[in-house]
């Protein structure tokens, strides 16, 4: 064999990858499918039903259950539990158990309970001790119970970007800018203004995001052609923005204060603050052909812009 199965291990299936390692103690089912590479260790049961990519890190005292599917680069903290029925009764079984996909790269720590058919995205990060009850978004950082939102991955804490001023058309590092509005203050209050002719293009569509629960997460999409112009009139949100290789992230809290996302940037809003409405431009009509909603597809076509 060109991999490793200790002596008070039990592996019945034979689809294992080259290098990898299975520890004292743990057990693995005759149909589960093992990556190269990846570590399972002790205590740690797998069921038939299960995929396990490469470089794959199983700490201590996990299960996993049938449906339950590992990218590459995955890391499982100690006694992470899985779950594959959200009403389970002895001796009844479902027709078939909910697919729960990590994807590539995602860490889940210590003690942190995934409810089935959630998918987990790339790069995501559960903190020790999370109850993940719905999907987790691509390098999103998730803590608490029911898990929420608390940053991205590779991310610092939310900066300010250069501001470009009023009419400017310089082009915009990583795919957007903030760019500042006209404001007039006096003692009978506070006036933003603009002409679509200084918006960095002449808006075809606009719409109001408001009422959001400060939990939720707003936009994760990119548009093949369409470009928005978003200002935040009311309250604060969280911006992340992400080209496919770098991510920023910031705060929109001052309604003369605009972000420019071009086409082909990944865009998030989340940490909406109480009465927050976000007023978003954009450069074309609706078209649901012209939005990328899979991370993954949106990567991919990163990629294939760059080679051409």
């Amino acid at each position: 064999m060109d991999y490793f199965v200790h002596e008070q291990g039990i592996c019945e299936t034979t689809a294992v990858g080259t290098g990898t390692q299975v520890w004292a103690f743990a057990h693995v089912l005759p149909g589960a499918r093992l990556g190269a590479d990846s570590n399972v260790c002790d205590h740690v049961f797998i069921e038939n039903d299960v995929i396990v990519g490469d470089r794959v890190t199983i700490k201590c005292g996990v299960q996993l259950w049938d449906g339950v599917r590992l990218g590459d680069d995955v890391f499982v903290g100690p006694n992470v539990t899985f779950t594959n029925d959200r009403f389970p009764r002895s001796k009844a079984y479902p027709e078939e158990f909910p697919k729960t996909v990590v994807q590539n790269g995602a860490s889940l720590g210590a003690n942190c309970t995934i409810l089935p058919g959630v998918t987990i995205g790339r790069n995501a990060m559960i903190g020790a001790g999370a109850v993940v009850t719905r999907d987790v978004p691509p390098n999103a950082i998730v803590v608490g119970n029911p898990g929420r939102i608390v940053g991205y991955a590779g991310v610092e804490a939310p900066t300010s970007a250069p501001l470009v001023t009023v009419g400017s058309v310089d082009p915009a590092p990583s795919g957007f800018r903030l760019q500042r509005l006209r404001k007039a203050i006096d003692m009978r209050g506070s006036l933003v203004a603009t002409e679509f002719s200084d918006l960095p293009f002449v808006p075809q569509r606009a719409f109001l995001v408001y009422d959001v629960p400060s939990k939720d997460v707003r936009g994760e999409h990119a548009h093949r052609a369409c470009e928005q112009f978003l200002v935040c009139v009311s309250g604060s949100v969280n911006v992340l923005v992400d080209d496919g290789v770098h991510r920023q992230e910031f705060v929109l809290d001052d309604p003369s204060v605009g972000i420019h996302l071009e086409p082909m940037t990944w865009g998030t809003q989340y940490k909406y603050g109480p009465g927050t409405v976000l007023m978003v431009f954009a450069s074309l009509p609706y078209d649901d052909a012209d939005y990328i909603r899979d991370y993954e597809e949106f990567l991919t076509l990163v990629e294939q812009q760059k080679a051409a």
